[in-house]
Order: C-alpha cells, then structure tokens, then sequence
C-alpha cells in the first residue's frame, strides 16, 4: 500500500477537476516529487473515489506537462532537464517583457494597487512560512501583470505555461533563506512599471527572470534524477 500524500476527501461534483487541482498541488509542493510513480489506487483510496477521475485528472495533467505516461507501468512525475528549464524560461522572457510594458501603458491607479496588493500578499505567506501559498502568489503577481496588459493572447499563452510555471516557482522557493527575499524581488519589477520606462521595465523583467533561470538552472544540476518508471 503507498503512503498517504495529505489529500482530503472530494464532494461528488467535477470531480475530474478536483482530483487535478489537489494533485497539481501535491506536486508543485514537492509532496509527489519528480520522478515519482502517481499511485492511482492510492489517490483514490485517500481522496473517496474511485480510480475513473483519477486516471482522467491523470490524462489532463500529462497534457499539462506534469505527469509522463509510461507504458504498461503508469503516470510520473515530470522531471525538468536543463533543455526544459531552458525553452520554459526564453518563452516566459518573450511574454513578460512585452506584458509588462504594456501593463505600464495600461496601468490606473486600481490595478497598481492590485500589483501592491499581490506584493503584500507575498509578505503575508513569508510571515506564515507557508511555500506552497507564496508559490501560487508568486505565480499570481505575474499572472495579474499579464492581465493587466489587455492583450487575450499574452495572457493564454502566460497561461498555457501555467502549471509548468509553479513547478519552476516551487525550486525557486529552494534558493531564499528569507522568504520575505521573494516578495522583495518583485518590488523593482512594480516600481519600473510605475514609471512607464519600456527600456527600464525590461531591464527588470530580464534580471528578475534571467536570475531564476540561472539558479534554478545550477539547482536542477543538484537534483538527483532517476529514469522515469524506474522500480
């Protein structure tokens, strides 16, 4: 029998959704680390289902680029190569750069207030030392910038990154001994917005980004990976 991830038990409705919500959550948290066999059996013992939702939710998360089907032996979890940090992040600096400069154009006093909200927010759950509510806040702040910017397709392809994006947030949790440091990070990207300066806004965008992408580069070099479906 496999040891128990921390799931609660489901209410009867969408259950397909839930079941990929809760395990996006267990792996972004680290609670299913990479590499690892996602028991179906398991899941559904612990969540009150049958095994039909958890093999759907399964399905759906494999699309996302969480989960890697293989053959005969199940559903993993998607261990990031070098190569898979790397496009996630050159696309990510293609889509934040031109969002965050046209956030700038777009900005009113409400929605600059909604970014230092989002930035308090961070402060907040460094306080409560809870990882797993700053990474979806974290994911959060940029995904708001996107919205911000007014333009539908930045914001899907933003989001079509999304799940890969809190994968990557959750290692960069790794690198901070303050949490208060990863709030902090997102204050200069604030303050170039405010001012409306393209050139400076993405100066900021390229240190705040291109920083993670060089740690959690040399982190992944430290991670120990096993082949996928390995006993």
């Amino acid at each position: 029998m496999s040891p128990p991830v921390g799931l609660p038990a489901l209410a009867e409705t969408d259950l397909v959704g839930q079941v990929a919500r809760l395990l996006t959550q267990a792996i972004v948290q680290g609670r299913l680390p990479p590499g690892s066999k996602l028991v179906e059996a398991g899941v559904a013992r612990e969540l009150g289902v049958s095994r039909a939702p958890v093999r759907e939710a399964a399905r759906l998360l494999e699309r996302q680029g969480l989960l890697v089907a293989n053959p005969r032996r199940g559903f993993f979890v998607r261990q990031f190569a070098l190569d898979d940090i790397d496009e996630i992040y050159d696309l990510r600096l293609c889509v934040e750069r031109h969002a965050a400069v046209l956030a700038a154009r777009n900005l009113t006093p409400e929605t600059r207030d909604a970014l230092r909200r989002q930035i308090d927010v961070l402060h907040e759950m460094a306080d409560l030392d809870d990882q797993a509510r700053q990474v979806e806040e974290d994911y959060r702040f940029h995904r708001l910038i996107c919205e911000i910017a007014g333009n539908t397709r930045v914001l899907r392809l933003f989001d079509d990154l999304a799940s890969e994006l809190r994968m990557v947030i959750g290692l960069i949790g790794r690198l901070y001994d303050d949490p208060h440091e990863i709030a902090r990070t997102h204050e200069p990207i604030l303050a170039a917005i405010e001012a409306g300066d393209p050139e400076r806004i993405i100066a900021h965008i390229d240190h705040h980004i291109g920083h993670a992408w060089r740690e959690v580069g040399k982190l992944l070099r430290d991670i120990p990976h096993s082949p996928v479906g390995a006993k």
